[in-house]
């Protein structure tokens, strides 16, 4: 079993950078997980933005984001970052990380953080 706590939200004007952190802890290292990153807008439905696959350790981005977030393993086997750059305004959102424990990353997805906001605004 495995716990999430993700971090590194804020306040950034547009095309600024921030960079997420999603820590794990609870026994299990997250090294075995997939982890995905999802949002939420005001008023919109959460959608998945990314997910990094344990197994082929492959990254797999919507559209929306691909070729401005990128999602990296740290040294520390339970910390996944995510690296947001060229923010802009429709990125706004609380962003959430979830652990799936297949490896896969198609789900299901058991293990989820509390999220943190990130504002894209000028």
């Amino acid at each position: 079993h495995v716990q999430l706590v993700e971090s590194g939200g804020g306040l950034v004007q547009p095309g600024e950078s921030l960079t997420l952190s999603c820590a794990g802890s609870g026994g299990d290292s997250l090294d075995g997980y997939a982890v995905g990153w999802f949002r939420q807008a005001p008023g919109k439905e959460r959608e998945g933005v990314s997910c990094l696959s344990s197994i082929d350790s492959i990254t797999y981005s919507a559209s929306s984001v691909k070729g401005r977030f990128t999602m990296s393993r740290g040294k520390d086997k339970n910390k996944v970052y995510r690296q947001m750059n060229n923010l802009k305004a429709e990125d706004t959102a609380v962003y959430s990380c979830a652990a799936d424990e297949s490896g896969r990353g198609s789900g299901p997805w058991n293990h989820w953080g509390q999220g943190t906001q990130v504002t894209v605004s000028s």
